[in-house]
């Protein structure tokens, strides 16, 4: 099997706690990222995610689409995409109308990734009712196709209407629309919406495949973007020793805000790899089950990994990042034409 559009990128959801020893500020954290994701470009990383939340108090990104303009300006190949935009958060004409300029800005390069959101509070504070996120979600990405396409078609549905006027410019690339969702009503609702599916740790691919049948879609039209949970380190068990506390607060905020349903937090970090939130990958293991990923789930077109932990420097994740374009991306590519060394060869010459 030959897949030569498997992209390999970044995840970014610029958390700054003050909790894990940070004292940096966010207009240095935020410049030192965007060095971060140029020179990552520069070495062969493919794509950019970021993701969405609002009123967090270690800064979790509420803006990440003025991110990606800024990612835009400073990159000439690589994909930039949002995993994701709580959408049933925005007005969608203005989602519409700001994917559209990034679009046209780099190129046709940008994605536009949206998922109904979990978080009371957000819902709250920007009038929204959260038993309504289904529906919310659904009219905004109809909004935005219709927008995308320069119509003047109004649309009026339970929650959000488009009047009867075009948006303008249109994009002479329209974005791809991708859906996150972890609930299997959610995942049904991905696959009849979406252009393709954001999954998280490795889970629901086939749930979505199968979705795409009952809603009269084929399977080999599916395309998964994974967002991985994983470290690659030469040593990886030193590697989470260091940085393993960072993953332990990033993982019990995401259960403290619901993310995961009701199930307790984590008091160690070696309990989240047990519980499988994490895995930890040397470059053998890695090369192996990426491939194995992949072949098992041609539809995946991109995989992605946390460019650093919440609480890290920008400077503590490049290692993993450059092992992961430079000795893992190109290793896995040659496996799956066919050319490739087995792992245990790749690892003897470690």
């Amino acid at each position: 099997m030959h897949t030569p559009d498997l992209n390999f990128g970044l995840w970014y959801d610029f958390r700054n706690p003050a909790s894990t020893g940070s004292a940096r500020g966010f207009g240095d954290f935020y410049r030192e990222a965007l060095d971060q994701i140029t020179w990552a470009e520069s070495i062969g990383i493919d794509s950019v995610w970021l993701t969405e939340h609002h009123f967090m108090e270690d800064g979790y990104t509420p803006s990440p689409m003025v991110l990606c303009s800024a990612i835009g300006t400073r990159t000439t190949t690589m994909k930039i995409g949002t995993n994701l935009i709580v959408s049933p958060l925005h007005n969608p004409l203005r989602l519409a109308e700001d994917s559209t300029t990034l679009s046209l800005m780099t190129g046709g390069r940008f994605a536009l990734g949206v998922g109904q959101g979990y978080w009371k509070p957000e819902f709250e504070a920007f009038d929204r009712r959260i038993i309504n996120r289904p529906s919310l979600l659904e009219e905004g990405v109809e909004i935005i196709r219709r927008c995308w396409t320069g119509s003047a078609e109004p649309f009026e549905g339970k929650r959000l209407r488009k009047p009867a006027l075009p948006i303008t410019p249109v994009p002479e690339t329209v974005p791809d629309l991708l859906v996150g969702a972890m609930a299997p009503p959610a995942i049904e609702r991905a696959a009849r919406i979406g252009d393709g599916f954001l999954s998280t740790q490795n889970a629901h691919h086939e749930e979505y495949l199968a979705a795409l049948e009952r809603v009269g879609k084929p399977r080999d039209a599916g395309r998964i973007f994974a967002g991985q949970w994983a470290i690659i380190a030469d040593d990886p068990e030193r590697e989470w020793a260091r940085i393993g506390r960072h993953a332990l607060y990033q993982i019990n905020k995401y259960i403290e805000m619901g993310a995961f349903g009701d199930v307790p937090q984590f008091t160690d970090p070696g309990q989240l790899i047990e519980a499988g939130s994490y895995t930890l990958w040397d470059v053998g293991t890695a090369v192996d089950e990426i491939t194995e990923l992949v072949h098992r789930t041609p539809q995946i077109k991109d995989v992605h990994f946390w460019a650093q932990l919440p609480g890290e420097t920008v400077d503590s994740g490049s290692a993993r990042i450059e092992l992961l374009a430079e000795q893992v991306a190109p290793a896995v590519r040659e496996r799956l034409s066919g050319t490739g060394a087995p792992a245990e060869a790749i690892s003897a010459v470690r």
